[in-house]
């Protein structure tokens, strides 16, 4: 077999590939042969229409199907013999493809860049430093309280932290705008749902009053003919229902997994939790910090076939979280959403790839059976969780590529500039940007 390489751009290859006629025609006579015994045509017994036939009307497409698989066996033989890296599909193109002639053909591809990897010294991770305390443990009690809140119908003007239901229409200019008009909605007052403004307006009002709120939008708003314009909303309130919070005895303790009421033992399960999820968070953000820091060490040319398919995968994650079970038309998130996002996520993953190349590093099994169990803690029975983990290659692989991805940060972290700083412990369990902002 023949095979010439050219570099057409960048990481594009174009190569060209020559295979014998005899490979071919042996392939497409076979394939004749085994139609002839299941062809079944007018005037012919079954199996018994003439060769000459079924070459006449079915030879062409027959010879396209051997075709195609015969470039796809050539093309992995060809890229195996030169050890180019495909990143992608190719695509294919026939040059000669006549009976008795050899069979020449063309793929285009890309292939995957060359990662020359960077010192990570220059690399900087804020790590926080935080305990769980006493009052954090009681402010997250009360926050449980609050989500098991309910609410009742009082006969009292509204106040910050109860539920109101209300109608409402705003005007622009005298106008109606979009989106601006409501009935019977639900609103809890100080929740922050709608813009600022609107809420503490409310405050004061009882059932069946009636008030006209002078609000702005803010200047950031999603919609261009509403940001930063001033409004007036029609308000009418329908209800008035205050909060009642639960108290913490032993029947709320139970709805925690605390059966007998033991006040002690139910906060030491809820400091457990916190102290899992302030572990889980700080690990978030140096794990996260430290890939940015390798995203912005390295610059190099992203096969475009890649990023391609993360931007599918994230499109279709998207349309999955908030399409739910309706259909939607993909074409609606455009590219440009999630170019950005898809070409870091590609260069990170090559880069991963290249320090766990160059490193040789594979999964600890001690780190993947101690995230296992991790997990598994969180539920009933631990043990059953354990085994179906490891019984599962598809979940197991997750966990793993989740252990190699730590590996690969204490890596990167062993060279860079990290710091440590004190916080509280609400402060260290937020998401970066919430924290930064």
């Amino acid at each position: 077999m023949q095979v010439s390489v050219e570099t057409t751009s960048g990481l594009e290859r174009r190569v060209t590939v020559g295979v014998p006629a005899e490979k071919v025609d042996v392939a497409v006579e076979g394939k004749l042969q085994e139609a002839q015994k299941t062809i079944r045509l007018d005037g012919f017994r079954p199996g018994k229409v003439p060769m000459r036939e079924v070459k006449r009307r079915f030879g062409g497409a027959v010879r396209n199907e051997v075709l195609a698989d015969v470039m796809r066996e050539a093309f992995i033989e060809a890229v195996e013999q030169e050890k180019l890296q495909p990143a992608g599909m190719p695509g294919f193109e026939a040059k000669t493809n006549e009976a008795g002639k050899d069979l020449e053909f063309v793929a285009t591809f890309e292939v995957y860049p060359e990662v020359e990897l960077a010192a990570f010294d220059t690399i900087e991770v804020e790590k926080p430093q935080a305990e769980v305390t006493d009052a954090d443990v009681d402010t997250m009690i009360e926050t449980l309280r609050q989500q098991r809140a309910e609410f009742a119908d009082v006969d009292r003007a509204a106040e910050t932290g109860d539920r109101v239901n209300i109608d409402f229409k705003g005007l622009k200019d005298g106008e109606a705008f979009e989106g601006g008009t409501a009935e019977g909605q639900n609103l809890e007052l100080g929740s922050g749902q709608m813009i600022p403004g609107f809420e503490d307006g409310i405050v004061g009002m009882k059932a069946g009053d009636e008030k006209d709120i002078d609000v702005t939008f803010p200047e950031d708003y999603q919609s261009e003919d509403l940001k930063g314009q001033a409004v007036v909303f029609q308000i009418k309130v329908n209800k008035v229902e205050g909060k009642a919070l639960p108290e913490v005895d032993a029947e709320f303790m139970k709805g925690f997994g605390v059966d007998d009421g033991d006040e002690a033992k139910f906060k030491a399960e809820v400091r457990k939790n916190m102290e899992r999820e302030l572990k889980n968070a700080i690990t978030s953000k140096v794990k996260e910090q430290a890939m940015d820091g390798l995203v912005n060490l390295h610059e190099f040319d992203l096969p475009a076939a890649l990023v391609t398919q993360e931007i599918q995968r994230m499109r279709q994650q998207m349309m999955q979280q908030f399409g739910g079970g309706q259909q939607f038309d993909p074409s609606i998130l455009p590219d440009d959403l999630f170019k950005e996002q898809a070409e870091r996520s590609v260069r990170l993953g090559l880069v991963v790839r290249a320090i766990l190349d160059k490193n040789e590093i594979k999964a600890d099994a001690d780190k993947v059976k101690a995230r296992v169990e991790e997990i598994a803690e969180q539920y009933e029975k631990p043990e059953e969780v354990v085994s179906w983990v490891y019984s599962n290659p598809q979940q197991l692989q997750q966990i793993e590529g989740a252990v190699l991805e730590e590996q690969v940060v204490d890596l990167v972290l062993e060279s860079a500039k990290v710091e440590e700083k004190s916080m509280p412990y609400q402060d260290a369990v937020k998401p970066r940007e919430q924290a930064e902002g």
